[in-house]
């Protein structure tokens, strides 16, 4: 009796085994996968930074062109601020970098 019981003990153990190595495959295999979505992400939002740089530039030009100053500083607290509720504290870190990012560009 004490031959069987083992030999019932060692096969539950292989399956947990084979199950447990299978679910971690598994988690390998889905964190690769929402890493390469992050990393395509990532990009996309380093292009849309470039672009809000680009666009940020075309509308210094224009104020400088006609007498106005570079910074509009009460658009930038409309930024801020709508970043702050979207995102909270970290929304106006982010915002502030982005304003840094597109200050000075012309």
């Amino acid at each position: 009796m004490t031959a069987t019981k083992t030999h019932t003990s060692t096969r539950t153990t292989a399956t947990a085994t084979e199950q447990t190595g299978a679910r971690t495959e598994d988690a390998a295999s889905l964190i690769t996968d929402a890493r390469d979505r992050i990393d395509a992400l990532d990009d996309r939002i380093i292009g849309l930074v470039q672009e809000r740089m680009a666009v940020s530039a075309v509308i210094q030009q224009s104020r400088i062109a006609s007498g106005g100053r570079r910074v509009n500083l009460s658009r930038e607290m409309d930024v801020l601020s709508h970043y702050s509720d979207a995102l909270g504290k970290p929304g106006t870190a982010l915002a502030m970098t982005l304003l840094e990012l597109c200050r000075g560009r012309v």
